[in-house]
C-alpha cells in the first residue's frame, strides 16, 4: 500500500503544468432553470398537501411537511443504514441542517448534491473545512445549495464534522445509476434535477448528460432506493476512457490518485458510480479557482486544459464504472 506522501510525489510527476482554463460551463451539470421571463407571471404554489404518503417497501408514512423538515427525520428505510448520529438525523437549528435531508440516511444524494456514502473520513473532514474556512465554493452563484452548504459547515462543531465523516465513511458506496449512450432523451423539467415529464416526448441530447431518476415521483419523495439513469452522448464512455487512462496529452491519469479501478485509495475519493453532474461540477469549479485547499491544488493542473467535452467524456465514463 502506497503512503499518502508517495501517492502526492507520483501524482505530481504527472500533472500537466501548463495551458490555461478553456472549458465552457457544462450548464447542464448545474441544472439551473432559466430566468422567467420579464413580464411573466411567478408561478402559483401549490396548495398545502397534509395527505400520508407512502412509498414501497416501507411501513413508514410521512406528509410533504415532515419530509421537507430539514431538521427532523423523515427515514423510510431504517433498516437500510446504521443509526444516524443527531446531526446526520436531526442537525441543529438554525444552520446546520441535517444531513440525512440533501444527501439521504444512505449517503447516496442526490445529482444536485453529492453522495457522500463511502468518502474517506479525513477527505470529508477536510471538505467540510474548505466550506467553513472558504475554499470551496461553486463557480456558479445560482448554485444555491453550495451557499446553503457553506452555511452549515460554518455552524457545524468539529465534533459534529466527525460524527458525520465516521458515520458517511461506514458505508460502502453501491451501484446507483445505469449510463445509456443515446442520441434522443425523454423531454424534462429543471427542478434542481432534470425530472422526465410525462407523456414520453423525447428531444435530441446533444452535447449533454441528462441525469434523471428512474422513479420521479419517489426521488420527489426522496426515496433512498430511487436510483438515477444517466443519458450520455454516443461515444462519450470511450472517449472518457481514453482521457481517465491515459491522459491523451492533456491530463494526467486518473488512477495514479484514485487507485487503478477509481474506487478510491488512502485519503483520495473513488471515482467509480458516482453522479457525473456531480463530477462534472467538481472538475469545472477547480478549473475556475472556486475550489480551493490542499487536495485540490493537486488537482488544478490535472484539469487546467480540459475542455466542456472532456469533461463531459470523463463524467460519462466515470459514472459507467462499477463501484
Amino acid at each position: 500500500m502506497r503512503s499518502t506522501s508517495q501517492v502526492l510525489i507520483i501524482a505530481l510527476a504527472f500533472l500537466t503544468t501548463t495551458g490555461a482554463a478553456v472549458a465552457a460551463q457544462p450548464a447542464w451539470a448545474y441544472a439551473i432553470a432559466p430566468p422567467r421571463p420579464e413580464g411573466a407571471p411567478a408561478p402559483t404554489p401549490p396548495p398545502p398537501d397534509p395527505s400520508a404518503k407512502h412509498l414501497s417497501g416501507s411501513t413508514a408514512e410521512f406528509t410533504r411537511a415532515q419530509i421537507t423538515n430539514m431538521f427532523a427525520p423523515a427515514d423510510w428505510y431504517p433498516g437500510d443504514h446504521p443509526p444516524m448520529p443527531d446531526v446526520v438525523a436531526k442537525g441543529r437549528m438554525p444552520e446546520v441542517r441535517r444531513c440525512s435531508f440533501c444527501h439521504y440516511p444512505n449517503g447516496k444524494g442526490r445529482p444536485e448534491n453529492a453522495g457522500v456514502a463511502g468518502l474517506p473520513v479525513s477527505y470529508f473532514v477536510q471538505t467540510l473545512n474548505d466550506f467553513r474556512n472558504g475554499d470551496r465554493k461553486s463557480s456558479e452563484p445560482r448554485k444555491a445549495n453550495t451557499n446553503t452548504m457553506i452555511a452549515i459547515a460554518k455552524g457545524m462543531t468539529d465534533e459534529e464534522m466527525k460524527q458525520a465523516a465516521e458515520y458517511f465513511a461506514s458505508m460502502k458506496w453501491t451501484p446507483w445509476m445505469k449510463v445509456v449512450e443515446t442520441t434522443m432523451v425523454p423531454k424534462t423539467r429543471l427542478q434542481g434535477m432534470f425530472i422526465t415529464l410525462p407523456g414520453g416526448e423525447k428531444e435530441p441530447l446533444g452535447q449533454r448528460i441528462i441525469e434523471t431518476p428512474v422513479d420521479g415521483d419517489a426521488t420527489q419523495l426522496f426515496d433512498s432506493r430511487s436510483s438515477f439513469i444517466v443519458y450520455a452522448p454516443v461515444g462519450s464512455v470511450k472517449k472518457g476512457e481514453e482521457l481517465v487512462t491515459k491522459g491523451m496529452g492533456k491530463t494526467s491519469q486518473c488512477g495514479v490518485c484514485h487507485g487503478a479501478d477509481l474506487k478510491g485509495l488512502g485519503p483520495v475519493p473513488g471515482l467509480a458510480g458516482r453522479s457525473p453532474s456531480y463530477l462534472a461540477r467538481q472538475l469545472y469549479d477547480m478549473q475556475q479557482g472556486a475550489r480551493k485547499g490542499v487536495w485540490t491544488e493537486l488537482m488544478r493542473p490535472v484539469v487546467v486544459n480540459l475542455n466542456e467535452e472532456d469533461i463531459l467524456n470523463i463524467a460519462a465514463y466515470t459514472a459507467s464504472l462499477a463501484p
